[in-house]
């Protein structure tokens, strides 16, 4: 073989080692995404078989007839204060805040992006407030990170509760 020959072979080899590490990172790179792509759930946070919560679902709950999501200079009304049971709360994705009840007439509202990879925590059940992506769980009275991988709480949000309307004022 001459030597030309080899160096031809040689360069072959080497492009096609290149071209499989290219791939190889390539694919490293796709799995290692930060995006908030849920296992089960749409990008939404919603898990199948489920639906979202939203203020027009608050409202056709009530029989006030108030009319859920509504804005004014007071704020976006989300619920009344009935509709958001005792040790537990309701998530609003649309407005992505979740608000909680953890005592009888006390009410928390804090925001519904999980601060892992910034899916919508869709669910409050068992005294926590749930994300469906990664199973990250955080407590209805503070926002506290109960299970990870989520390693920071979720932000509080500013509420008035007033005449038994809750009313989002950030």
């Amino acid at each position: 073989m001459t030597q030309e020959s080899q160096q031809d072979r040689s360069a072959t080899r080497r492009g096609v080692l290149l071209g499989a590490g290219l791939v190889g990172v390539g694919g490293a790179l796709a799995g290692c995404s930060t995006a908030a792509v849920p296992y089960d759930a749409n990008e939404a946070g919603v898990a199948p078989g489920e639906e979202a919560s939203t203020p027009a679902a608050a409202a056709a709950a009530t029989d006030s007839g108030t009319g859920g999501g509504t804005s004014s200079a007071a704020g976006t009304l989300l619920a009344m204060t009935s509709q958001i049971p005792v040790g537990g709360g309701v998530a609003f994705t649309d407005e992505k805040v979740v608000v909680t009840q953890p005592s009888k007439g006390e009410f928390k509202a804090f925001s519904a992006v999980c601060t892992h990879v910034g899916c919508i925590c869709n669910k409050v059940a068992d005294g926590t407030i749930d994300c469906p992506c990664h199973g990250s769980t955080f407590k209805i009275t503070n926002g506290d990170v109960v299970t990870g991988p989520a390693t920071a709480p979720l932000p509080p949000r500013t509420i008035s509760v007033t005449g038994g309307k809750i009313m989002l004022l950030d």
